[in-house]
């Protein structure tokens, strides 16, 4: 197969960057090719400069698609339309160049038999997404999608490898990039959920048969963590822990499921925030609200935390590396302490996530806003993300100089991660080339086949061992009467709209309203622009000191976002309306209301049809009264003619039914 080069200038054959004599580009459409990876490349150097690409001269029909063969008339009619453009010598060579850009892209973007046909499959609400949320690098859908101050978006990813090359300015606009964006970007959460709504709208299937779940109830405890008054200045360090909503034991294993949640019969959902490490006890994420790693060194580990505690983590999403505990110095009342003073070793702790490793066991991840290092740390709280699986773990010589143990973590979790907008779980992948084990020593790897793994029949992750048995009693198998208690969960079928969800989803921080002119912060919140100017109006953005006395030098206003703690002071000099984000919610309202309109004059046809047909049902009932009586009257008279009655008065009994009841009863009377 043939292929160009990329926007980067990378083969996409080979996957190396061709020097320039070794690149040709095409006469028509300008795009360059490898000359190596040609099935037949020009053989002079003159045929260089009248030389087209395979996809424009149609010469080599085999290293197309069947997707190209089938639009081989359209492709014609677009090279023609080049080549003629390309003819026309009244035109300078910057005009050419914009008229041929203009017709590629139209008709790149023009319809097809094909494209048609997989429109129709498609949601209306992703095909909007999909129109306005795009990535200007990859010209695809966002994933991980990071925002600039000057409201453009692209996917993390390119916009990492955009910093990488030493770019400090939007690729879109070139309008410069402030350095803790370009070293530290956060990730759209809003843009993310929205569009995962609107993949999992397509293939959702709301409805399901009822569930019952058994669960016992918890012992007695406050709801919520507190602290008394005389303790409120360490904050929550002596807080009482409030009451566990789940059923599980301390040391399970895995994923928490909706039979041991009897609060909400949800389980604990991925992308679930708390607002600190205590609440994330009481629904079981983390048990441990200080330390990082929950486990038993002859058990293994339940679950860690990703809190910045040390240097040497690293964190990239789907898989990260994590250091042990220990190390530090604790003596005394020393809660905790940045400085290590001797070497880590697989003891306690650490040995329990080395055993999780040997018995591949799912460890469950949450991430706290502390951690400043990772773009895939939460804004605010603490963030469930998943299980994920220790694949090796090993020892090296750390930052600080000192020993540390080293662990290898890689996400295997049924649900999308918080930061990506798939429909779909994780798929078994390849580990990553980690370039300090050169220098590791004790070395640990799995050798047999892990507890937790993916199931091909069934697509998804599953205990393919028997997950160990709870070392800890939750309670005893009681009757109704001691408090067990049984409840059946229906799903019901949503009344609202994909479209109305979205737009709830897109609403504003301050006003909890659909935004208008919306904005994204540094930090990624989303307000309309008038909420966030009217949050900060009257404030300046600098303050004068001295009062009458010397003159100081101004001082910086902080101002910080409405939905954290990051200064925005910066930001709000110049706000930009994130374009992209209001094209989405203005299709999304036109449509709504294109909906609404559509379904009145439904509703008026069909009340005006069912009016019509009551109008014609009861003139049928009117006329066919008086044939109904006559019919009736003649029926009377037949019946009294063959009984041979001869009374003078039957005309009237015929026609008056009140008299007619009277005869018999006079006639009884007289009998008697």
């Amino acid at each position: 197969m043939e292929l160009p080069c990329d926007g980067a200038g990378i083969c996409m054959v080979c996957k190396n960057k061709p020097p320039s004599e070794e690149t040709l580009a095409c006469k028509t459409c300008v795009t360059p090719w490898h000359a190596t990876c040609l099935v037949s490349p020009p053989q002079a150097l003159s045929d260089t400069l009248q030389w087209e690409c395979p996809d424009c001269s149609m010469i080599h029909p085999s290293s197309t698609s069947a997707f190209a063969s089938g639009r081989s008339e359209d492709s014609g009619e677009l090279i023609a339309s080049i080549r003629k453009i390309e003819d026309d010598k009244s035109l300078t060579e910057q005009e050419k160049a914009k008229k041929r850009q203009e017709l590629l892209s139209g008709a790149a973007a023009g319809p097809s038999s094909l494209d048609g046909e997989e429109k129709k499959e498609k949601n209306d609400v992703l095909d909007i997404l999909d129109k306005e949320l795009t990535c200007s690098f990859c010209m695809q859908m966002l994933d991980r999608p990071v925002t600039t101050p000057c409201g453009h978006n692209f996917c993390l990813k390119c916009f990492q490898r955009w910093i990488g090359q030493g770019k400090r300015t939007c690729a879109y606009c070139r309008v410069q990039i402030p350095p803790k964006i370009a070293s530290q970007p956060r990730i759209n959460s809003t843009l993310v959920i929205a569009i995962r709504m609107a993949r999992m709208s397509r293939s959702s299937n709301a409805g399901g048969a009822a569930k019952v779940y058994h669960f016992v109830h918890n012992q007695n405890r406050p709801d919520k963590a507190y602290t008394t008054e005389r303790a409120k200045k360490a904050g929550k360090a002596n807080a009482c822990s409030g009451k566990i909503f789940v059923t599980v034991a301390p040391d399970h294993f895995g994923p928490i499921p909706a039979e041991n949640d009897p609060e909400r019969n949800m389980g604990v959902l991925v992308g679930e925030i708390w607002e600190d490490r205590l609440a994330c006890r009481q629904w079981g994420a983390h048990l441990p609200h200080v330390a990082g790693i929950a486990g038993q060194s002859t058990y293994g580990a339940q679950s860690v935390a990703l809190s910045g505690g040390y240097i040497d983590d690293e964190d990239h999403g789907e898989w990260f590396l994590y250091t042990g505990s220990g190390g530090r110095d604790l003596s005394g009342n020393k809660r905790t302490n940045k400085d290590q003073s001797f070497d880590q070793k697989f003891d306690k702790m650490n040995e329990a996530l080395r055993l999780s490793c040997l018995k591949g066991y799912p460890v469950r991840v949450v991430r706290s806003h502390k951690e400043k290092r990772s773009s895939y740390a939460p804004e605010t709280g603490v963030r469930y993300d998943g299980v994920y699986r220790i694949e090796k773990c090993w020892r090296k010589n750390g930052i600080q100089g000192f020993k540390v143990c080293r662990y290898l973590f890689v996400r295997c979790d049924n649900e999308p991660a918080p930061w990506t907008s798939d429909v779909q779980g994780d798929r078994p992948r390849p580990l990553p080339v980690i370039k300090e084990l050169k220098n590791a020593i004790d070395i640990t790897e799995r050798k047999g086949s892990p507890s937790w793994d993916y199931e091909d029949e069934k697509s998804c992750w599953m205990w393919k061992k028997p997950p160990p048995a709870s070392k800890k009693r939750v309670a005893d198998s009681v009757g109704p009467e001691d408090g067990k208690v049984i409840r059946i969960i229906k799903r019901q079928k949503a009344n609202i709209s994909v479209r109305e969800k979205l737009l709830k989803e897109f609403s504003c921080q301050i006003c909890r309203k659909v935004m208008a002119n919306p904005i994204t912060t540094p930090c990624a919140h989303n307000f309309c622009k008038a909420c966030l100017e009217g949050a900060f109006a009257g404030q300046s953005l600098t303050r004068q000191r001295g009062q009458g006395r010397r003159t100081l030098r101004a001082q910086k206003n902080v101002m910080k976002c409405p939905s954290c703690t990051i200064d925005i002071a910066d930001f709000l000099q110049n706000p930009q309306v994130n374009r992209e984000l209001m094209g989405v919610i203005e299709s999304l309202q036109q449509q709504a209301e294109q909906e609404k309109l559509d379904n009145n004059s439904e509703e008026c046809s069909a009340e005006s049809d069912a009016t019509e047909q009551r109008d014609l049902v009861a003139d049928d009932q009117i006329a066919e009264e008086p044939k109904d009586e006559s019919q009736n009257a003649q029926k009377q008279k037949k019946e009294t003619d063959d009984d041979d009655i001869m009374d003078p008065s039957s005309n009237v009994q015929t026609t008056s039914p009140g008299k007619e009841q009277e005869a018999p009863t006079t006639t009884d009377r007289a009998s008697q």
